[in-house]
């Protein structure tokens, strides 16, 4: 078994772009690199095919908004048969600090609406996630309701540490293509 879709979870339209919400999007966004994403209506969402450590990875960024990403990814997995344990979803994580970043296999959406669509779409929790942390406004000393912080930009430093975070994680995607899902959580987990 190995990774056969990366989601990347945000919301569409560039109001957005730029918003923590959307750190699915950009590690996507570096992912895909020169393979373009193009608009597929039947899975609302952009998506293109690549080639990742020999095998072939779909790339998936939802274009429903944040609470209804399940539409696309569900759609897209049944198409192409793929299973819940070959899908990695990428997400904002509001209980890691920025520049920290972790896999994790099944377990709750944390509150995190994106995923708690995804697994009533997939009909399980069990598919990978690889967490991004914005880290949350009361830890990071803001007076700020959530909803409000994940729909706004990160901090310059903030966004260097995320910025971090992506660079590592990227890192780690050949392996989960290979399937290497130990070596994986131990190389970004540690830095072993």
């Amino acid at each position: 078994m190995s990774i056969r879709l990366i989601v990347g979870l945000g919301n569409p339209g560039p109001e957005y772009e730029q918003t923590r919400h959307n750190a699915g999007f950009w590690l996507v966004d570096n992912l895909a690199g020169p393979v373009r994403l193009s608009r597929e209506q039947r899975f609302n969402a952009l998506a293109g095919k690549t080639s990742i450590a020999g095998n072939e990875v779909w790339l998936l960024e939802p274009q429903t908004y944040m609470n209804r990403s399940g539409q696309s990814v569900g759609a897209l997995a049944r198409f192409y048969k793929i299973n819940p344990d070959e899908v990695l979803v990428v997400h904002d994580e509001l209980d890691l600090p920025p520049g920290a970043a972790k896999i994790k296999k099944g377990g709750s959406s944390g509150g995190h609406n994106g995923l708690k669509d995804i697994t009533a779409a997939l009909g399980t929790q069990d598919y990978w996630r690889l967490r991004l942390g914005i880290g949350h406004p009361r830890t990071l000393g803001l007076q700020q309701p959530v909803a409000d912080f994940v729909l706004h930009r990160p901090r310059k430093e903030e966004q260097a540490l995320i910025n971090d975070a992506l660079d590592k994680s990227l890192n780690v995607i050949p392996l989960l293509a290979q399937g290497k899902f130990e070596a994986a959580m131990m190389e970004l987990h540690t830095g072993k």
